[in-house]
Protein backbone atom coordinates (compact mmCIF):
# COMPACT_ATOMS: atom_id res chain seq x y z
CA UNK A 1 0.00 0.00 0.00
CA UNK A 2 1.56 3.21 -1.41
CA UNK A 3 2.05 6.43 1.34
CA UNK A 4 2.47 3.75 4.71
CA UNK A 5 6.06 3.33 5.71
CA UNK A 6 9.61 3.73 4.11
CA UNK A 7 9.56 1.59 0.86
CA UNK A 8 11.58 -1.55 1.01
CA UNK A 9 14.66 -3.06 -1.04
CA UNK A 10 13.97 -5.74 -3.14
CA UNK A 11 14.22 -9.21 -1.41
CA UNK A 12 14.52 -12.06 -3.37
CA UNK A 13 14.78 -16.03 -2.32
CA UNK A 14 16.60 -18.57 -3.97
CA UNK A 15 15.05 -19.26 -7.49
CA UNK A 16 13.81 -15.78 -7.87
CA UNK A 17 14.19 -14.59 -11.71
CA UNK A 18 16.62 -11.37 -12.00
CA UNK A 19 17.06 -10.19 -15.32
CA UNK A 20 18.07 -10.64 -18.70
CA UNK A 21 21.70 -10.06 -20.21
CA UNK A 22 22.89 -9.28 -16.32
CA UNK A 23 26.40 -10.32 -14.96
CA UNK A 24 25.69 -12.64 -12.38
CA UNK A 25 27.90 -11.48 -9.13
CA UNK A 26 27.93 -13.81 -5.66
CA UNK A 27 24.55 -15.10 -4.60
CA UNK A 28 23.55 -15.63 -8.34
CA UNK A 29 23.34 -18.21 -11.06
CA UNK A 30 22.92 -17.95 -14.89
CA UNK A 31 20.75 -19.97 -17.09
CA UNK A 32 21.66 -18.65 -20.72
CA UNK A 33 20.97 -15.33 -20.54
CA UNK A 34 18.75 -14.96 -17.82
CA UNK A 35 20.08 -14.74 -14.12
CA UNK A 36 18.33 -15.96 -10.56
CA UNK A 37 19.32 -15.62 -6.95
CA UNK A 38 20.95 -18.80 -5.80
CA UNK A 39 20.74 -17.62 -2.03
CA UNK A 40 17.90 -15.36 0.31
CA UNK A 41 18.93 -11.99 0.44
CA UNK A 42 18.62 -8.22 -1.24
CA UNK A 43 18.77 -7.90 -4.91
CA UNK A 44 21.46 -5.03 -5.37
CA UNK A 45 21.73 -4.08 -9.35
CA UNK A 46 24.94 -1.69 -10.76
CA UNK A 47 25.06 -1.21 -13.92
CA UNK A 48 25.17 -4.40 -15.66
CA UNK A 49 26.08 -6.52 -12.50
CA UNK A 50 24.11 -8.24 -10.11
CA UNK A 51 24.55 -10.21 -6.57
CA UNK A 52 22.94 -10.92 -3.71
CA UNK A 53 23.72 -9.43 -0.40
CA UNK A 54 22.68 -12.01 1.92
CA UNK A 55 20.44 -11.95 5.09
CA UNK A 56 21.48 -14.95 6.82
CA UNK A 57 24.09 -17.67 6.97
CA UNK A 58 27.38 -18.41 8.81
CA UNK A 59 30.52 -16.06 8.26
CA UNK A 60 33.03 -17.41 5.81
CA UNK A 61 36.47 -16.22 6.15
CA UNK A 62 38.08 -14.66 3.02
CA UNK A 63 41.73 -13.58 2.48
CA UNK A 64 41.99 -9.65 3.70
CA UNK A 65 38.75 -9.55 5.53
CA UNK A 66 39.08 -7.79 8.67
CA UNK A 67 37.94 -9.73 11.81
CA UNK A 68 37.30 -9.60 15.60
CA UNK A 69 38.37 -12.79 17.54
CA UNK A 70 38.43 -14.25 21.08
CA UNK A 71 42.01 -16.39 21.59
CA UNK A 72 40.13 -20.06 23.28
CA UNK A 73 43.51 -21.58 23.52
CA UNK A 74 47.25 -21.32 23.74
CA UNK A 75 50.10 -23.65 21.94
CA UNK A 76 54.12 -23.33 22.71
CA UNK A 77 54.25 -21.74 19.11
CA UNK A 78 50.62 -20.99 18.52
CA UNK A 79 47.32 -19.15 19.84
CA UNK A 80 43.64 -20.48 18.68
CA UNK A 81 41.51 -17.79 17.87
CA UNK A 82 37.33 -18.14 17.85
CA UNK A 83 36.55 -15.73 14.75
CA UNK A 84 32.74 -16.77 14.68
CA UNK A 85 33.92 -18.98 12.00
CA UNK A 86 32.63 -22.86 12.12
CA UNK A 87 36.61 -23.68 13.31
CA UNK A 88 38.98 -21.93 15.00
CA UNK A 89 42.11 -20.03 13.33
CA UNK A 90 45.55 -20.71 14.76
CA UNK A 91 47.72 -16.86 14.75
CA UNK A 92 51.15 -17.99 15.06
CA UNK A 93 53.80 -16.48 17.00
CA UNK A 94 55.68 -15.36 13.38
CA UNK A 95 52.28 -13.20 12.77
CA UNK A 96 52.42 -11.36 15.64
CA UNK A 97 53.97 -7.68 16.31
CA UNK A 98 56.30 -9.36 18.88
CA UNK A 99 59.33 -11.86 18.83
CA UNK A 100 57.97 -14.48 20.86
CA UNK A 101 60.13 -17.38 22.30
CA UNK A 102 58.79 -20.99 21.61
CA UNK A 103 56.59 -21.71 24.88
CA UNK A 104 56.47 -18.10 26.08
CA UNK A 105 53.04 -17.33 24.26
CA UNK A 106 51.08 -16.46 26.53
CA UNK A 107 52.95 -13.91 28.14
CA UNK A 108 51.51 -12.39 25.05
CA UNK A 109 48.33 -12.94 24.43
CA UNK A 110 46.19 -14.78 27.33
CA UNK A 111 42.68 -16.86 26.72
CA UNK A 112 39.88 -14.33 26.43
CA UNK A 113 41.81 -11.56 25.16
CA UNK A 114 39.99 -9.81 22.49
CA UNK A 115 42.50 -9.16 19.04
CA UNK A 116 41.64 -7.50 15.46
CA UNK A 117 42.73 -9.17 13.13
CA UNK A 118 43.44 -9.98 9.17
CA UNK A 119 42.69 -13.33 7.41
CA UNK A 120 45.58 -14.28 5.84
CA UNK A 121 44.55 -17.19 3.63
CA UNK A 122 41.97 -19.90 3.23
CA UNK A 123 43.20 -23.26 2.20
CA UNK A 124 40.39 -25.53 -0.22
CA UNK A 125 40.00 -27.42 3.48
CA UNK A 126 39.21 -24.24 4.92
CA UNK A 127 41.55 -23.98 7.35
CA UNK A 128 41.82 -20.36 8.03
CA UNK A 129 45.39 -18.52 8.61
CA UNK A 130 45.10 -14.89 10.33
CA UNK A 131 47.81 -12.03 11.00
CA UNK A 132 48.14 -9.55 13.65
CA UNK A 133 51.50 -7.92 11.48
CA UNK A 134 49.84 -5.38 9.30
CA UNK A 135 49.01 -1.96 10.66
CA UNK A 136 46.28 -0.86 13.22
CA UNK A 137 45.99 -5.03 14.14
CA UNK A 138 46.05 -5.13 18.03
CA UNK A 139 45.26 -6.46 21.06
CA UNK A 140 42.01 -4.48 22.12
CA UNK A 141 41.54 -3.61 25.55
CA UNK A 142 38.54 -2.59 27.44
CA UNK A 143 35.13 -1.91 25.86
CA UNK A 144 32.46 -4.35 25.11
CA UNK A 145 31.82 -6.65 22.08
CA UNK A 146 28.11 -7.24 20.62
CA UNK A 147 27.58 -9.68 17.88
CA UNK A 148 25.48 -9.12 14.93
CA UNK A 149 24.51 -11.15 11.73
CA UNK A 150 28.21 -11.05 9.94
CA UNK A 151 25.35 -10.10 6.64
CA UNK A 152 24.72 -6.83 7.94
CA UNK A 153 28.14 -5.57 8.24
CA UNK A 154 28.44 -3.78 5.05
CA UNK A 155 25.13 -1.84 6.13
CA UNK A 156 26.41 -0.58 9.62
CA UNK A 157 29.65 0.46 7.93
CA UNK A 158 27.52 2.25 5.41
CA UNK A 159 28.97 3.14 1.70
CA UNK A 160 32.45 4.57 2.37
CA UNK A 161 32.18 4.59 5.82
CA UNK A 162 29.41 6.84 6.35
CA UNK A 163 26.97 4.75 8.56
CA UNK A 164 29.79 3.98 11.47
CA UNK A 165 30.98 7.90 10.94
CA UNK A 166 27.29 9.04 12.07
CA UNK A 167 27.69 6.25 14.87
CA UNK A 168 31.10 7.67 16.03
CA UNK A 169 29.66 11.63 15.40
CA UNK A 170 27.36 11.26 18.10
CA UNK A 171 27.99 8.55 20.50
CA UNK A 172 31.78 9.89 20.93
CA UNK A 173 32.78 6.12 20.89
CA UNK A 174 35.59 4.37 19.75
CA UNK A 175 34.15 1.68 17.19
CA UNK A 176 35.80 -1.53 15.33
CA UNK A 177 33.60 -3.68 13.11
CA UNK A 178 34.79 -6.59 12.16
CA UNK A 179 33.56 -8.32 8.68
CA UNK A 180 32.78 -11.92 10.71
CA UNK A 181 29.76 -9.99 12.50
CA UNK A 182 31.62 -8.78 15.88
CA UNK A 183 31.56 -4.91 16.99
CA UNK A 184 33.80 -3.83 19.05
CA UNK A 185 33.07 -0.40 21.22
CA UNK A 186 34.28 1.78 24.22
CA UNK A 187 32.84 5.02 25.44
CA UNK A 188 30.73 6.77 28.01
CA UNK A 189 27.83 4.11 29.27
CA UNK A 190 25.28 6.69 28.18
CA UNK A 191 27.24 6.75 24.37
CA UNK A 192 27.61 2.70 24.01
CA UNK A 193 23.79 2.61 24.92
CA UNK A 194 23.39 4.88 21.99
CA UNK A 195 25.31 2.88 19.75
CA UNK A 196 24.10 -0.46 20.41
CA UNK A 197 20.54 0.64 20.08
CA UNK A 198 21.71 2.21 16.56
CA UNK A 199 23.87 -0.93 15.70
CA UNK A 200 20.58 -2.71 16.39
CA UNK A 201 18.21 -0.88 14.39
CA UNK A 202 20.44 -0.57 11.49
CA UNK A 203 19.91 -4.88 11.73
CA UNK A 204 16.36 -4.55 11.69
CA UNK A 205 15.49 -2.30 8.80
CA UNK A 206 19.10 -2.96 7.04
CA UNK A 207 16.55 -3.41 3.81
CA UNK A 208 14.77 -0.08 4.26
CA UNK A 209 15.51 2.65 2.07
CA UNK A 210 16.53 6.16 3.60
CA UNK A 211 18.04 4.30 6.72
CA UNK A 212 21.02 6.48 7.01
CA UNK A 213 18.79 9.38 7.50
CA UNK A 214 16.47 7.69 9.92
CA UNK A 215 19.39 6.61 11.96
CA UNK A 216 20.75 10.45 12.18
CA UNK A 217 17.96 11.75 13.58
CA UNK A 218 17.22 9.01 16.17
CA UNK A 219 21.07 9.58 16.75
CA UNK A 220 20.71 13.62 17.04
CA UNK A 221 17.57 13.30 19.51
CA UNK A 222 19.57 10.34 21.68
CA UNK A 223 22.04 13.12 22.02
CA UNK A 224 19.49 16.30 22.43
CA UNK A 225 18.02 14.33 25.44
CA UNK A 226 21.41 13.62 27.49
CA UNK A 227 22.47 17.20 26.77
Amino acid sequence: MRGHGPPKREVVVPGDFLGTGLKPGPGTFSVGEKTYAFQLGIKKVRGDHVNIIPLSGRYMPRPGDTVIGEITDIAASYWLVDINAPYPAPLHASEVPWKVDFGDTSRFLNVEDVVLLKVLSVDEAKRVQVTMKERDLRRLRGGRIIDVSHAKVPRIIGRKGSMIGLIKKYTECRMFVGQNGRIWLDGSMDGMYLAVKAIRRIEEDAQVLGLTESIEIMLREGTAKKA
